[in-house]
């Protein structure tokens, strides 16, 4: 048996177009002689010129970035201070990244596909279980649900419009999978909602501001935790695979950063 991975993850640079421009990572670099001094702290004395190799010595980074910055997983306290009020039991204070349960991030994977579906657009229960009976699949407790957007190829393509671009998933969306006990969900798009620039249309039109951020909300019903910003999902098939997307390990933080892959056994 063979093991096929594909990387579901974008790659963190200083020109990343996957975020608007105050919440764009900086990343400096160290090359290997501009560590040299660094070294000579740890070894004071020592001819560390004639180290195996000898120079150049060690190359570094140093990064300045959100927990949001890149692929990431959202913890339920992203969305809000309680969770799972629509739980026997009722709610509770809601975990932060490093208080959530490692079963939930290595799963069998589920992708939807909603290419088709304009900018901005709100994806519904109704759409969901479409989708679910044209794949042929019936989901199961802890499946990772993935949904591939217009987002995809804008973030592949390096759109500047990339923010903007896809469908999100509504309450209801939201809620439907959460009902049937999938507690990982991701997207391509830069959110789990539609874009916020086709919210703030609806929200003024209707004046319903229970329109923002309805998705992310949902997990104050029901915590649950989403990837953001993937890439890659025009690579992999509807099922078949399964999903490892561990989040960075952060004291109480919203959101860890994670290396998404779809494994598959060939």
């Amino acid at each position: 048996m063979t093991r096929r991975y594909v990387d579901l993850s974008m790659t963190l640079s200083n020109d990343v177009i996957s975020d608007p421009p105050f919440l764009k990572p900086t990343i400096t670099y160290e090359t290997h002689d501009e560590t040299r001094h660094e070294l000579e702290k740890f070894f004071p004395g020592a001819d560390i010129d004639n180290m195996i190799g000898g120079d150049p010595f060690c190359a570094s980074e140093w990064v300045k970035l959100t927990t949001h910055s890149g692929t990431h997983v959202d913890a339920p306290w992203h969305y809000h201070a309680q969770q799972d009020s629509g739980l026997p039991g009722g709610a509770r204070p809601s975990q932060t990244i490093d208080e959530m349960p490692l079963e939930w991030f290595f799963n069998r994977g589920v992708k939807l596909d909603f290419r088709e579906k304009a900018d901005g657009y709100v994806v519904t229960a109704a759409d969901i279980e479409e989708e679910l009976k044209r794949i042929g699949h019936e989901l199961q407790p802890l499946d990772i649900v993935v949904v591939n957007t217009a987002a995809g190829m804008a973030l592949a393509n390096r759109d500047p419009a990339y923010v903007s671009r896809g469908a999100g998933v509504g309450y209801e969306g939201t809620m439907y999978l959460l009902e049937r006990g999938v507690r990982v969900t991701g997207t391509d798009a830069w959110s789990w909602d539609a874009p916020f620039v086709h919210t703030k249309a609806e929200v003024e039109k209707t004046g319903n501001p229970k329109l923002i951020w309805e998705g992310h909300r949902a997990g104050h019903d029901i915590g649950y935790c989403h990837i953001e910003k993937m890439h890659n999902l025009e690579a992999i098939p509807s099922t078949g695979f399964m999903i490892s997307c561990f989040p960075a390990k952060v004291e109480k933080a919203s959101a860890g950063w994670t290396r998404a892959v779809a494994i598959f056994e060939d």
